[in-house]
């Protein structure tokens, strides 16, 4: 995982909620260089790998450049091939494969140092009413009793890296709160289940691409943890390698990703060094708006 935020902060420039979604905002826009082509920014700051959900989130928006103002995206599915340089911006191709009455379809190829980082496709429809029924919403504590993650690091931090604990307890574009216990210090085995919620630290604008770029942003931020946790492990432990293999994003309705959503993930199964994981994103009022999917490299070294 790479640094979301930037620069580290002293109590003296913590960045405001405003701020820190203004930075995630330019993130996520990317530079038309040609038709078809476009440059998505480095994180400023950002050191090591790139954040997938970063890749992911640009991608989505240079595929939304070519599209039609009527037609919304509503299904992405996603390759990772080679981890992205955090100190090089990454060049994304866009391919037209389809341009139907209700439905278009788009390749993106993710492009750093001449070779691809990502490949991604994704279906933008024309919007339509229609047959509709959906899950309820799991039970969960509402996110304003919760702690933030930041708390609840700290609550452990003579028995984790240094290193996490600033990374955790920096002020980040996306907030946290987990609905289940949570600590990567000593993980317990149990059920293949997580529940968190997430928004945006601060108000995004009114653009509806804009929200879902932010959502499959977040939506890279949680899934691998249900898949290590039947086994007691987490990214972590000493010896364990992890890695996002694909990811997949389904769009079903219309959300804010500045507002509470709550994220509901399982694991049906894991082996062979991958674990595979699902995940529901629901309203606060009940709505699921998003549906995820991804396989994760949970190796356990020798």
């Amino acid at each position: 995982m790479s640094d979301q935020s930037g620069d580290n902060q002293s109590a003296s420039d913590m960045p405001s909620s405003e701020d820190l979604a203004a930075r995630l905002v330019r993130l996520l826009q990317v530079e038309t260089l040609d038709t078809d082509l476009y440059r998505g920014p480095r994180n400023p700051g950002g050191q090591g790998r790139v954040f997938g959900g970063q890749v992911i989130g640009q991608a989505l928006m240079a595929a939304t450049g070519s599209i039609e103002d009527d037609k919304v995206a509503h299904s992405l599915h996603a390759y990772f091939m080679r981890p992205g340089d955090e100190q090089l911006p990454i060049i994304y191709r866009v391919e037209r494969d389809h341009d139907g009455g209700s439905f278009a379809t788009r390749r993106i190829i993710a492009i750093q140092n001449g070779k691809p980082i990502l490949n991604m496709a994704a279906s933008f429809q024309r919007p339509e009413t229609g047959l509709s029924h959906q899950f309820d919403m799991p039970e969960a504590p509402d996110p304003d009793t919760l702690p933030t993650e930041s708390e609840v690091v700290l609550r452990h931090r003579d028995r984790l890296p240094e290193p996490f604990v600033e990374f955790i307890t920096r002020r980040r574009p996306i907030e946290v709160r987990h609905a289940d216990e949570w600590t990567l210090a000593s993980p317990r085995k149990g059920e293949p289940r997580r529940r968190l919620w997430f928004r945006a630290a601060g108000p995004l604008g009114d653009d509806p691409k804009m929200h879902r770029a932010v959502l499959s942003y977040a939506s890279d931020m949680a899934l691998m943890g249900a898949c290590m946790q039947p086994h007691g492990v987490s990214w972590l432990t000493d010896r364990m390698q992890t890695a996002s293999l694909d990811h997949a994003v389904w769009l079903h309705d219309d959300f804010r990703a500045d507002e509470w959503l709550l994220y509901a993930t399982d694991s049906p199964w894991s082996g062979g060094g991958r674990g595979f994981n699902r995940g529901q994103i629901f309203t606060r009022d009940g709505r699921l708006v998003a549906s995820t999917a991804q396989e994760a490299l949970i190796r356990l070294k020798d």
